[in-house]
């Protein structure tokens, strides 16, 4: 029995509960807090813990034991400890901001995006961000862990949040749980500043210590730790060609009035979703038009596409092709997975396992050896990788004509050590990815990772009959080769594309939602498809009957005319 549990049990003479952590039991006084019972067993771990696992169940700190339960700790540099961090860091920010400004400021704060390691934040327009008004956002964020005041969790009844969200100027909040069949809504507080924020939050402001505010392009820029280096806020890097990418996107859903899920199940219930699937297809397709033209007007020879997982690589090379064949040029596709050395010579991760994500798993000498020889006009033989036997074989036999060039889809494209014998002039690079710049609302982001994550789980069952916990198991290890092959290069690109569609999460939850319903409590991914089934419930679900038959969220769901 630990000291603090020893003092209670000697104080008080009230009901307890056997508390189970670790394999051992410990008997804490009924009403304990789990913060209490988490600082008992602080010194165990490296990091802050912010979050228990009472049961199945993930608990905020805050909240009490009420029954013998077995309880686990998360900690900054968990998955959802981090997340748990990043929202809370948000609430202070918004918070800051009317203290600064006043709640009855005509001005509103919204969080945007991510870049890098931070939220891009704008404000109202008419607001001029000054280096002043950022100095005084930090104070008074700081001044506010310095006082480690509670962040609250209030049940209130949607007719009483709805009258807080109109006092506070939040429509988009009212909007959103127009589409909720539940009566109540949980909101969260610091002193008197409600406001609705969708999963945990850190039991006080004491917590929130690393974070720093920036004044960046028109906006704000609130940088946060990296998950992996939870104790300290990493420098601000610059993403210019990242920063465009998202910027121009979030803009389009401003013109068009939807930029937050509230204002999709507006067009949704009302009918018009389908006029709404085909602007955005045919925004998107006139996008990869004008990389075609591009690329066609430089006269390079190789076209170099690369991106994280789920971001439409396949679909987007087939229609990069089309609209290259348009401009009069014969597109050949050019597989880098063919390059792969025989099995056996295949380097191993940190974990002894095959890394067939590193570019030490490519034959890249013959790779830079084949595409001098055809940019030379030579006839090339090309290698075909057997993925049964894990051995190189002869491929076809190819020889470039005037007007062809080569479309190469890997995620080390963008990676000048990939083709370092080839001129630069002659590669056009383009990074991909499922950019989402639909938000739930002002204050809550929708990360471009759950997207990616939702596409690929429907993908997977669909192609591979793989099951969701299979895909949420394999993610964190997808994500770390994400960061070390592809990130790294992404402002090396010629051309960003953004693969997201605002309307695609209403569709894939009808494909999603079956799959991690599927995930017994059990599976230690349980709590993660939990997380993502919440997520879902704030989408009006959208047929996919009315998808084109090239539209790129038909590589997810099936039905492609590119047999994807």
């Amino acid at each position: 029995m630990r000291g603090r549990d020893a003092l209670r049990s000697v104080m008080s003479m009230e009901e307890k509960y056997t508390v189970t952590i670790g394999g051992k039991q410990y008997s804490y006084v009924k009403g304990t807090t789990f913060e209490e019972i988490a600082a008992d067993f602080q010194h165990d771990y490296k990091d802050k813990i912010v979050l228990a696992l009472v049961g199945k169940k993930l608990t905020e700190l805050f909240k009490k034991v009420k029954r013998d339960c077995t309880v686990e700790f998360e900690t900054l540099s968990g998955v959802s400890g981090h997340k748990t961090y990043k929202r809370s860091a948000c609430l202070l920010l918004v918070k800051a901001f009317y203290d600064v400004l006043g709640l009855d400021s005509p001005y509103r704060l919204r969080i945007e995006f991510s870049i890098g390691q931070g939220y891009y934040c704008t404000i109202s327009e008419g607001f001029e961000v000054t280096d002043e008004f950022v100095s005084r956002l930090n104070s008074a964020m700081r001044r506010m862990v310095e006082e480690d005041m509670a962040i609250a969790k209030i049940r209130y009844h949607i007719d009483e949040a709805f009258k807080i969200f109109e006092e506070n100027h939040m429509p988009d909040k009212r909007q959103l749980f127009k589409y909720r069949r539940s009566s109540y809504i949980n909101m969260y507080s610091i002193g008197d500043f409600k406001d609705y924020y969708y999963g945990y939050m850190v039991p006080s402001t004491g917590y929130i210590k690393h974070f720093e505010v920036y004044k960046y392009k028109s906006g704000l820029l609130l940088q946060l730790p990296k998950r992996t280096e939870p104790d300290r806020t990493p420098p601000l890097q610059d993403y210019p060609k990242l920063f465009e990418c998202m910027k121009t996107s979030n803009e389009w859903g401003t013109t068009i009035k939807c930029d937050t899920v509230g204002a999709l199940n507006d067009i949704i219930s009302s009918g018009r979703i389908r006029q709404f699937i085909l602007l955005q297809e045919a925004l998107q397709e006139s996008r990869i038009g004008g990389i075609a033209a591009k690329i066609k007007g430089r006269g390079s020879k190789f076209v170099m596409i690369a991106g994280p997982s789920s971001s439409g690589k396949t679909t987007f090379s087939h229609r990069i092709s089309v609209q290259l064949m348009a401009r009069g040029l014969n597109p050949r596709p050019i597989a880098l997975d063919d390059y792969f050395l025989d099995r056996d010579k295949t380097p191993l991760d940190k974990d002894g396992n095959k890394d067939y994500e590193s570019l030490e798993a490519l034959d890249v000498q013959r790779f830079n050896e084949d595409m001098t020889g055809l940019l030379e006009g030579k006839e090339v033989q090309l290698p075909r990788y057997n993925f049964i036997t894990g051995m190189s074989e002869n491929g076809s036999i190819m020889k470039l004509g005037k007007d062809d060039i080569l479309v190469l889809e890997g995620i080390h494209g963008l990676n000048d050590k990939l083709s370092y014998t080839l001129p630069r002039e002659s590669k056009y690079k383009i990074y991909l990815s499922a950019l989402t710049t639909l938000n739930i609302d002002e204050h809550n982001r929708i990360p471009t990772t759950d997207n990616r994550l939702i596409r690929r789980m429907v993908r997977d069952h669909r192609t591979r009959g793989a099951s969701a916990s299979r895909t949420l198991g394999m993610w964190n290890s997808v994500r770390r080769g994400e960061d070390e092959n592809i990130f790294p290069f992404q402002e090396e690109a010629d051309a960003m594309f953004n693969s997201a569609l605002i309307y695609e999460l209403a569709v894939l939850k009808i494909f999603a939602e079956p799959l991690l319903f599927g995930i017994p409590d059990d599976d230690p991914n349980y709590q993660e498809a939990v997380r993502l089934l919440k997520f879902l419930q704030y989408f009006l679900g959208v047929n996919s009957e009315d998808l084109p038959n090239n539209s790129l969220i038909r590589e997810f769901i099936g039905g492609s005319i590119f047999n994807v």
